[in-house]
C-alpha cells in the first residue's frame, strides 16, 4: 500500500502519493491534471490574492496548464476583462521562431529542461507585469528559469503565485500559496 499525505485546498481534501525522490526523502506529489474540481476551486481562491496590476499570467508546461487557465478565467471574471496567460514550453518546435530559452531542473524528474518562450508570446510578454503561476513550488528551479526567460523578454515578474510551497516554508514566504506541502526525510 502507497503511503499517502492529507492535503486541503480551498476545501476539498485530497490524498497525495508520497513519492521518494531521493535516498530517504519523499514528497507529496500533487497532479491536478484532469482534477477540474481541485483546479476550478484552487484558482477562485487564488485570483483574489494576485495582484490588480498583473498584466499576464506565465507557467511552464505541463502540469500548471489547466491552473493558469482557470486563473486567467476567474481574474477575467474578478476584473472585468480578458487576462491572458502564456505557456513556457520543454521542447522547441519549429513554429516557434526564434524562441527565448532558459535550463532547469525539476524536483520530480531530476533531470535539466529547457524552458521556450515561442517567439509569437513575447509581443504579450514584453514589458508587461506577470504572475508566475505553477501548482508547486519546492526547490525554485522552474521559477528560476522562468524569471530568467522573462528578464530576457524585458517583462516585470511582480509576483509568484502556486497552489503549494514545498520545503522550506521560509523561503517562500512573498508566494502567493494556498498551502505548504511538507519534504519528508525519512
Amino acid at each position: 500500500m502507497q503511503s499517502i499525505h492529507k492535503v486541503s485546498v480551498a476545501g476539498l481534501q485530497r490524498d497525495l502519493p508520497l513519492l521518494e525522490v531521493a535516498p530517504g526523502v519523499r514528497i507529496a506529489v500533487l497532479n491536478i491534471l484532469g482534477d477540474t474540481e481541485l483546479v476550478e476551486a484552487a484558482a477562485k481562491a487564488m485570483a483574489p490574492l494576485i495582484p490588480a496590476d498583473c498584466d499576464v499570467l506565465v507557467t511552464a508546461e505541463a502540469k500548471s496548464i489547466p491552473l493558469a487557465h482557470a486563473l486567467a478565467v476567474q481574474l477575467g471574471v474578478l476584473r472585468g476583462r480578458v487576462m491572458r496567460y502564456v505557456v513556457l514550453r520543454k521542447s522547441y518546435k519549429p513554429y516557434m521562431g526564434d524562441a527565448l530559452q532558459a535550463e532547469t531542473l525539476s524536483i520530480t524528474t531530476g533531470a535539466p529542461q529547457t524552458l521556450f518562450l515561442d517567439a509569437k508570446d513575447l509581443e504579450l510578454i514584453a514589458h508587461k507585469r506577470v504572475v508566475i503561476v505553477d501548482d508547486v513550488i519546492s526547490t525554485g528551479s522552474t521559477l528560476q528559469g522562468v524569471r530568467l526567460i522573462m528578464q530576457k523578454a524585458h517583462a516585470d515578474v511582480i509576483a509568484d503565485a502556486a497552489i503549494f510551497t514545498e520545503g522550506d516554508r521560509a523561503k517562500w514566504t512573498n508566494v502567493i500559496a494556498l498551502g505548504h506541502l511538507p519534504v519528508l526525510l525519512t
